[in-house]
């Protein structure tokens, strides 16, 4: 259940009558607002009179139910808005990983070629064989945030575990949480603790339910500007890398209000697949879309093979623009 609180309630009767009732509490748009979990289905009488609305709900996807709140969220990402009336699919790219200060300038300097507004890179690495490149860590998120500042770019990179999360809030404009950290509670408290838009990628062996139950973690501890990343399940089949849900994203837009990117490189393995994955991703009406180029993909560090080259990321973009626009939307 959540309930909005009157205006003349206090903060400090707010913080009470959440302790009454054992609910979340925070202050959104200047109203206080409980939530409880969804076994509760009538307010208590104790605190009727302090209630303004409230709306029941028979699961736990509460704050990022549409029949929460009916529009899509909008989330500033620096000077750009995804989501939201916007009608348009944001197009971010960059490497996989974050490798040299020359590599990831040539990425920067194709986006503003582009007149792209979002950097991707990773510099903490979750990676599976321990054996694996694990990113350039600190050093590589200095390396993004001197793009930032040169160029003028937002800045998306991902957080591996909780201790180094407040230096991944502080240097970049986007939280990425990978699928392999989508559970990690200590990253979502982090992450809602925080203004700055959160992306959430759903883990590959993760039930739609529980991917947005991961967003709920952060939108109930009172930070709104999060955004689902769909980017493949892991499925019987072996020939692809994982299995794009595009049914799973249906549902999402149907019963969610969080704005969706998708990532058709992860989901792929494979740079050959990735373009005409990413027309189908763009013809659903998206709002993002998360795509790996490098400059030399024969030589990058981490999943060289489903990283477009410099070449193929513009032509790209040039496909999916009359895509995007067969379905009344624009390519950013």
């Amino acid at each position: 259940m959540i309930l909005h609180l009157k205006p003349n309630i206090t903060d400090s009767k707010a913080v009470a009558i959440a302790e009454e009732v054992n609910a979340f509490h925070f202050v959104s748009n200047g109203t206080n607002v409980l939530i409880t979990g969804s076994g509760m289905k009538e307010v208590p009488s104790s605190i009727e009179d302090s209630v303004d609305q409230f709306w029941v709900f028979d699961n736990d996807i509460q704050l990022a139910s549409k029949k929460y709140q009916s529009e899509k969220r909008e989330v500033k990402i620096g000077n750009t808005v995804i989501g939201g009336k916007t009608n348009r699919t944001i197009l971010i790219g960059g490497p996989c990983s974050v490798e040299s200060e020359s590599q990831i300038r040539e990425s920067a300097e194709l986006l503003v070629e582009m007149g792209l507004t979002t950097l991707r890179g990773g510099c903490y690495k979750p990676r599976t064989s321990p054996y694996s490149f694990q990113g350039m860590g600190y050093e590589g998120l200095m390396l993004l945030s001197q793009m930032r500042e040169e160029f003028g770019l937002n800045i998306i990179t991902e957080v591996r575990d909780a201790t180094h999360v407040q230096d991944v809030i502080e240097h970049s404009d986007v939280i990425q949480v990978g699928a392999k950290a989508m559970y990690d509670q200590g990253i979502l408290r982090a992450c809602a603790k925080t203004q700055k838009p959160v992306l959430i990628k759903r883990g590959f062996g993760t039930t739609l339910k529980e991917f947005v139950q991961a967003a709920e973690f952060v939108l109930s501890g009172g930070n709104p500007n999060v955004i689902l990343c769909e980017r493949g399940l892991r499925t019987f089949e072996t020939n692809t890398r994982f299995t794009l849900d595009l049914c799973g994203v249906a549902w999402l837009q149907e019963h969610t209000n969080l704005p969706i990117i998708l990532d058709p490189s992860h989901a792929m393995g494979y740079a050959y697949g990735v373009p005409v994955l990413s027309k189908a991703c763009v013809a659903m009406g998206i709002d993002g879309l998360l795509v790996e180029a490098h400059r030399d993909p024969s030589v990058a560090k981490s999943d060289a093979s489903q990283q477009l080259t410099h070449d193929g990321f513009r032509e790209l973009l040039t496909s999916l623009k009359p895509v995007a626009e067969s379905v009344g939307y624009s390519m950013i």
